[in-house]
């Protein structure tokens, strides 16, 4: 197995806001070869089961495109989604939701578009690091329209693979490394520390607890970093908005 970089580093991280001309809340996510476009947009409604509650809502929708993978992806059509793409889907509305006041929406829906334009491995978490960044922008611009009295966002969120391959703990796996992977984690902090989620599962030897424990801590100091970049891009964006 050889990579261009360490085990213990992500793939290169690229995160370019405004990618799209006419949604500033829009942003291209790059993890290595990976690549997923985010977009959050405001709607001034929200699920039933919210009316009169006092409080808004995120959620999320993801996607491949047919050419992001080979073979082609079949394209999903509305009603007729797979499996995976739903438990995707739910992953980052729930970490989008996990760092958000949503009494500071009351009223507002934040709809996430995450759309995979190449797939390499790690679909799942660039999108939620994405999403992340888009969402910030899109309440950035409602809150200088004065369509917020406050931000709802009360810290960072980001999620980050990790696993066993040939005995050794990589982070970041592309789909090369994941394919071949005996043991496969996503962990989502929200903030230094808190988690929302671990997603792990032993597919060749089964895993012991010292070796959850080193993917666990290897995949926070993967986030730790995508933090720094989330930070970076967003201060950018406002600065020239």
């Amino acid at each position: 197995m050889t990579r261009t970089y360490p085990l213990s580093s992500p793939r290169p991280i690229v995160i370019t806001p405004g990618y799209l001309a006419r949604h500033p809340a829009s942003v291209l996510y790059a993890s290595g070869e990976t690549q997923v476009l985010c977009a959050a947009t405001m709607t001034r409604e929200v699920p039933a089961f919210l009316d009169g509650k006092g409080r808004g809502w995120a959620t999320a929708e993801y996607s491949l495109l047919p050419a992001s993978t080979q073979p082609r992806a079949r394209r999903e059509r509305s009603g007729k989604i797979s499996g995976r793409t739903q438990e995707i889907q739910r992953l980052i509305g729930r970490s989008i939701r996990g760092v958000l006041d949503l009494e500071a929406l009351d009223g507002w829906t934040i709809h996430v578009d995450c759309d995979v334009l190449q797939a390499d491995g790690g679909t799942r978490t660039a999108s939620i690091n994405g999403a992340f960044v888009a969402v910030e922008l899109a309440v950035h611009d409602a809150m200088e329209r004065d369509l917020l009295e406050r931000s709802p966002v009360e810290q960072a969120v980001g999620a980050m693979s990790a696993g066993m391959v040939a005995g050794e703990a990589l982070l970041d796996l592309n789909y090369e490394e994941d394919s071949s992977a005996d043991v496969d984690l996503n962990l989502v902090l929200a903030g230094e520390s808190s988690i929302i989620e671990i997603q792990g599962t032993a597919e060749g030897r089964p895993l012991s607890r010292g070796q959850l424990d080193e993917l666990v801590e290897l995949a926070s100091s993967g986030i730790h970093q995508v933090f720094k970049r989330q930070k970076e891009a967003i201060a950018a964006a406002k600065g020239s908005g």
